[in-house]
């Protein structure tokens, strides 16, 4: 006696893409019955508006409700900047410094945020607990200390 050359895997296969065809038709069909009973939407069932909240909603919104806004208070794009002068200089304690691998961290006075400070940006050497000066790039990964002195 031979075994069947289809297996368990091939039969469930085969049914699904029966099952598949199958659903496909059914779905054509549907479609063809929507299109004959007039299943098209006139333009005004269409229509969607939207109310006082963003929302969208199928009645129109209410008139009473309407907010006037000036042209004048419409901005574009960024907001204009402060003409003040920052100060790019701030102030920290260094947290860590590894002298073998050149880098460490100083905690800003101001911020109390870890930044990222390397040996080839300081100006004198420094170590655990001193107070600097420096200023802050944006490097790759994050803010940089940069042009680091002792204070």
């Amino acid at each position: 006696m031979s075994k069947s050359q289809e297996s368990y895997n091939k039969k469930e296969k085969e049914k699904k893409r029966r099952k598949k065809k199958l659903d496909k038709l059914e779905r054509r069909e549907q479609r063809k019955l929507e299109k004959e009973q007039g299943g098209k939407k006139t333009f005004e069932e269409m229509l969607a508006y939207v109310d006082e909240n963003g929302n969208l909603s199928s009645t129109p919104p209410d008139p009473t409700k309407k907010i006037k806004v000036k042209l004048e208070d419409i901005v574009i794009g960024v907001s204009p900047m402060d003409d003040n002068p920052v100060d790019t200089v701030r102030s920290g304690q260094v947290k860590f410094f590894n002298e073998e691998k050149g880098y460490g961290f100083i905690i800003d006075n101001d911020t109390k945020e870890s930044i990222f400070v390397h040996a080839n940006n300081l100006s004198q050497a420094i170590k655990e607990r001193d107070m600097v000066s420096f200023e802050i790039e944006m490097g790759p990964k994050g803010p940089n200390a940069i042009n680091v002195q002792l204070t």
